[in-house]
């Protein structure tokens, strides 16, 4: 597999900046008090909502998609996910699922088969949506690959899983492409939204700002080798999407406005051309003391350029690796919802929903080491010694949306219960 943000790990900052102190203030009092101005653009389905990725990426052999393997779950595809033969960091909860797939993992702790699920199943993809609409989470941003290869057709059918789930349940969607090693990428996007995409803003579910479809371009300007792009080409597709009255986000990388680091030099009139940023922030920080560090250093200058071009700031929320014991049971994330509030950001990007693979998602997880396969290592949410319920990363999210549209006080303080 060829390098993705899902494998992207950036630095993290040691930072000690200290707490915040608006505690109650509402988000238009926050934004007076940090100095911050209003979004560019009026509330719409991302400004002003919260968003989240979606990858929609899990087959199984057997499951009757095109692919017909465990894609994603499985290095080696052809071959039953095992303790061996993995991807993952995270392991779902089942409960919701009509239909699991056996892999060749130990059984769970609690001595019930280790099943996963496909994303290809229309229930799975269901019962996902279902979860934004209890949990009042908005958007979700359909992830979309180089559809030319031997993924496209699986591709190209969850493009209409997903807006079918999205119209049942009232929630909006839009396509996020990620250019990562599409080599042909100038031309092929442009042919992709023309005659396939495009079609799905017919839905009530597409997601629009300012009265124009949503489209997200994820990877111009990041400094490796997956995306050797340059400006120009970069450039163009941005105003051809524009021209095609599309509202259009670039995912960009962390240090866009400084291009150093993660951004190669050059880039500033790409990422200028944008109506949205959302830069990337996996591997950048893990701990509540280094959301407040990027807060002053990085979050606020990053608003502040948005604010004097006329762009939209969509920053990336996340509720940590599982794996890797960032979480804190929900604290890390909540002090990044607290910043990004008290910043004035005009939507949140949850980065994501069911990104298994990196252990960064909010979908329902296995909530207790009985979940989990027998000798795999995979920590459970309760990995602190702290018990939460296997929604309680969707629940969370839900009331960072409140406090995002003001129906909550800005608040420091986590307010949602682990269980």
């Amino acid at each position: 597999m060829a390098l993705t943000r899902r494998r992207m790990i950036g630095g993290a900052i040691a930072a000690t900046a200290g707490l915040g102190t608006v505690a109650g203030l509402t988000r238009a009092d926050a934004a007076e008090s940090t100095g911050a101005q209003p979004a560019a653009s009026g509330p719409g389905d991302v400004v002003g909502k919260i968003s989240v990725g979606y990858q929609g990426w899990f087959a199984c052999t057997g499951d009757g998609s095109p692919i017909n393997s465990w894609w994603h779950w499985s290095r080696d595809r052809f071959q039953s996910p095992s303790l061996s033969n993995t991807t993952i960091k995270s392991w779902p909860d089942m409960a919701d699922y009509q239909r699991g797939f056996t892999t060749a993992y130990p059984n769970l702790n609690s001595g019930r088969p280790a099943q996963l699920f496909s994303s290809w199943d229309q229930q799975t993809v269901d019962t996902h949506f279902r979860w934004m609409r209890e949990n009042n989470i908005d958007t979700a941003a359909l992830q979309r690959f180089n559809p030319f290869g031997d993924e496209g057709p699986t591709r190209d059918g969850m493009a209409q899983k997903v807006r079918q789930s999205a119209e049942a349940n009232g929630r909006k969607f839009y396509i996020m492409y990620d250019v990562t090693s599409w080599t042909s990428m100038q031309s092929q996007i442009k042919q992709d939204w023309t005659e396939k995409m495009k079609a799905h803003t017919a839905s009530s579910a597409y997601a629009r700002q300012n009265g124009n479809p949503v489209v997200c371009i994820w990877g111009f300007g990041f400094n490796d080798s997956g995306r050797p792009f340059e400006p120009g080409p970069c450039k163009d597709v941005v105003d051809w999407f524009k021209a095609q009255g599309c509202y259009v986000i670039g995912g960009v990388p962390t240090h866009w406005r400084t291009g150093t680091e993660d951004s190669r030099p050059g880039f500033s009139a790409v990422y200028h051309s944008f109506n949205m940023i959302s830069p990337w922030m996996v591997g950048r920080i893990s701990s509540p003391s280094q959301s407040d560090d990027f807060f002053t250093n990085i979050n606020s200058p990053d608003k502040a350029d948005c604010d004097a071009n006329g762009i939209d700031y969509q920053p990336c929320v996340m509720p940590g690796d599982l794996q890797e014991r960032h979480r804190r049971h929900g604290d890390f994330m909540w002090r990044q919802f607290y910043n990004m509030v008290r910043l004035g950001a005009g939507g949140i990007y949850i980065s994501m929903f069911d990104e298994f693979n990196e252990g960064n998602q909010i979908a329902k997880t296995a909530a207790r080491a009985a979940d989990v396969p027998s000798g795999s290592g995979i920590w459970a949410l309760d990995e602190d010694g702290t018990a939460c319920s296997s929604d309680y990363y969707l629940r969370l999210t839900g009331d960072g949306g409140r406090m995002l549209k003001r129906q909550i006080a800005l608040t420091p303080n986590r307010p949602t219960p682990t269980t």
